[in-house]
């Protein structure tokens, strides 16, 4: 694990980085507070900081202050350990408060050291976890657990979301409904598994040709919601055209044989200013995408909100 040691004493930094590096530690060593804080504000900042009270710059609790502030917005944690000789109470309280975990005295005892060291580790590995726990959490509350795109609610918000930006930056939205088509055959046919497959494996081509701010995710069944933003009615059906494509250029391959998946797309587009609602371009799209149904499938059809 990497750790910090801020010292502006030759002699303690040196006596520090041999020890810590004894122990196993990869230091990295700062000379001063503004140093100290500049090392504790990169990305790939240590997690374990051993800080001298009084340095050049900033004192060891004002960089603690930093730190915690700075922590607010982030989701990291940095286990600091104040280093000094001052004993009365009201100063250690003082360290305490701006944000420390612990402290130590000089000179440093190597035992005390390891030991405070060793809680300091524990504290990181299960803030680690806990952030861990949390993403999974998020995923589960947002992502599609077959498919692993947005879930109904999640594109729903987004659709939202891109329709408010949309108004105040004054671009417009494209909305897409895609079905696939003959679905119900494919799990009569194949089973439910190679529908499974075959939902995951669309999902997949379809991430793949949208552009990095488009969003797509499961509307229910098989059916999809993609989001275009900045999208006009040429734009739109351009981008699914392009998805009908992806899917139609290449057979998948169900139970180890190669088959022809299609699929069908309804699109519409929001300009700014228009008084439509979420729910109301969906329903456009869904019109649109039971005309391609009628149509004959494996095509595109846009209709306007108009």
């Amino acid at each position: 694990m990497r750790i910090l040691i801020a010292d502006d004493s030759i002699v303690s930094r040196h006596l520090l980085d041999a020890t810590l590096r004894k122990w196993g530690y990869q230091v990295v060593v700062a000379c001063d507070g503004v140093e100290a804080w500049n090392v504790l504000q990169e990305d790939d900042a240590p997690k374990l900081a051993i800080l001298d009270w009084v340095m050049p710059g900033l004192t060891g609790p004002e960089v603690c202050r930093r730190v915690r502030e700075h922590a607010k917005e982030k989701d990291t944690y940095t286990y600091i350990l104040l280093l000094t000789s001052k004993s009365l109470k009201e100063d250690l309280i003082e360290g305490m408060e701006s944000g420390a975990d612990d402290y130590i005295t000089k000179p440093f005892d190597q035992h005390e050291l390891k030991v405070r060291l060793r809680s300091g580790t524990r504290i990181i590995d299960l803030q680690r976890e806990l952030v861990t726990a949390k993403e999974e959490l998020r995923e589960q509350a947002t992502k599609d657990f077959l498919t692993r795109i947005w879930n109904r609610s999640s594109i729903l918000d987004i659709l939202q979301r891109e329709l408010i930006r949309g108004g105040r930056e004054e671009r417009s939205v494209g909305v897409v409904l895609a079905d696939l088509d003959h679905f119900k055959l494919v799990n009569d046919t194949w089973g439910h598994f190679a529908g499974d497959a075959v939902l995951r494996e669309f999902a997949r081509r379809m991430q793949t040709s949208i552009r990095p701010y488009d969003a797509i995710g499961r509307y229910g069944g098989e059916e999809f919601l993609i989001i275009l933003p900045g999208c006009d009615e040429p734009c739109t059906s351009r981008q699914a055209e392009r998805m009908r494509s992806v899917l139609d250029a290449e057979p998948m391959i169900v139970n180890e044989r190669r088959h022809s998946i299609t699929c069908s797309f309804g699109a519409t587009t929001w300009h700014p200013g228009e008084p439509i609602s979420p729910d109301g371009l969906i329903r456009i799209a869904d019109d649109a995408l039971y005309a391609a149904k009628h149509q004959g499938r494996n095509r595109v059809v846009c209709q306007t909100a108009a």
